[in-house]
């Protein structure tokens, strides 16, 4: 049986830690202000290059970010107005409209990725080592109910 406490300090350690480092990289000097990007719009950015043929709808999008689908409407279409993102109907139902990454939106999250990643691996690298960042990655996604991905 779980310890109640144990979850709740697992939690709490968790949780603080996340915060932690979303704080730190909001701070860095990676984002692209010139284009209105920061870890906000990255994420949205990121999540478009990641899903299939870099198109998604909005619900699924809303998913994959973690935000309210007001504040992702409001997002997006700022990331439209500075052509990051455009939208498009729906192949598999011309009623909806799929967002896609622009060119121009794939090469600003190509750029900013490069310098994220590497504060990522800064932060994380200074306190663990490949196989306690495996470690954590494993247990990461078991909570979510996903495996790892084989290597390769």
């Amino acid at each position: 049986m779980t310890s109640t406490r144990l979850a709740v300090e697992a939690w709490e350690a968790l949780f603080r830690t996340q915060a932690s480092l979303i704080r730190r990289f909001g701070e860095q000097d990676v984002w692209s202000p010139e284009h209105g990007v920061g870890l906000r719009e990255y994420d949205v950015l990121y999540s478009l290059s990641t899903a299939d043929g870099g198109r998604s709808r909005l619900g699924a999008l809303a998913e994959a970010v973690l935000l309210p689908q007001p504040s992702l409407s409001r997002l997006v279409d700022r990331l439209v107005a500075r052509g990051l993102l455009a939208r498009e109907p729906d192949p598999a139902d011309r009623r909806g409209v799929v967002l896609v990454l622009t060119d121009t939106g794939r090469a600003v999250q190509r750029e900013v990725g490069r310098r994220h990643a590497a504060s990522i691996a800064a932060a994380l690298g200074e306190h663990l080592d490949d196989a306690q960042l495996a470690v954590l990655r494993d247990l990461c996604l078991a909570v979510v109910g996903r495996s790892a991905a084989p290597p390769g």
